[in-house]
């Protein structure tokens, strides 16, 4: 039975992990809960108020546990790990995809209303999920915070979705180190320019044929969150096959 047990693990190392992703209601953080899910992972799924009905028609499809949060909220935030905390009692997997994109302007339009927004979802929100959901993990779990390429570079016209992403990046690299005395890995995504709703904010007439798919952003995920807990992919760059838009 022991060595069945092993084999099990082995061949279906998501199998019972309790997988936390926000903005989970489209795009990137769906695709991501539905390879989870398929994984055998339970999942905690969160994402804006506006967006709860359509959380919980997912929650209906996969399973687990789902409740709106606002990431920008640190009230709402804390109320939504407590209940992770009653109904699972830990944490397994930290996904922070939660983000907007903001509008397209050049800093001398740009409102600080929409920087605020901009930067307090991208950037204060993963601090945030990550504080809390911390207390919650033990060694061998994982983190994942989606960056973007646009962490590696810069948009013209989208200063604060760079600067929140550029932000994110140092948060990231920063909470690899604290953590690796504890064995919990910390994940940086790069995903390049995806099909997704996002593109409507900043470029209606993106080439959408040319971007990757979520669900190839989900695949590369669960297959990094995979690996034995003595490796870690610290850095996880998906670019479109044909370069950059």
């Amino acid at each position: 039975m022991a060595a069945r047990s092993e084999r099990s693990k082995a061949s279906d190392p998501l199998r019972g992990k309790i997988a936390v992703v926000s903005g989970a209601s489209r795009g990137i953080g769906l695709a991501i809960a539905q390879a989870l899910a398929g994984a055998g992972c339970q999942l905690a799924l969160a994402a804006r108020f506006r967006d709860a009905r359509q959380l919980r028609e997912i929650q209906q499809k996969l399973g687990g546990f789902a409740q709106s949060c606002d990431v920008r909220d640190e009230r709402s935030v804390s109320e939504f790990f407590a209940a992770v905390k009653q109904r699972f009692g830990r944490v397994d997997v930290l996904v922070n995809n939660a983000g907007i994109g903001g509008p397209s302007r050049n800093v001398a339009q740009l409102s600080p209303e929409d920087w605020r927004e901009v930067i307090g979802t991208n950037l204060t929100g993963m601090f945030l999920a990550t504080r809390a959901a911390l207390p919650l993990m033990k060694r061998g779990a994982s983190i994942v915070n989606n960056l973007s390429v646009s962490a590696k570079g810069v948009f013209p016209g989208m200063s604060a979705y760079n600067a929140s992403k550029h932000g994110a990046a140092g948060f990231t690299n920063t909470l690899r180190e604290e953590l690796r005395g504890r064995g919990i890995r910390v994940i940086g995504l790069y995903p390049g320019a995806t099909d997704t709703a996002i593109w409507e904010q900043f470029w209606p007439g993106a080439p959408r044929r040319r971007m990757i798919s979520p669900e190839t952003i989900a695949r590369a995920v669960a297959f990094a969150l995979s690996l034995p807990p003595g490796a870690t992919v610290e850095e996880l760059v998906i670019a479109p096959t044909g370069g950059a838009l």
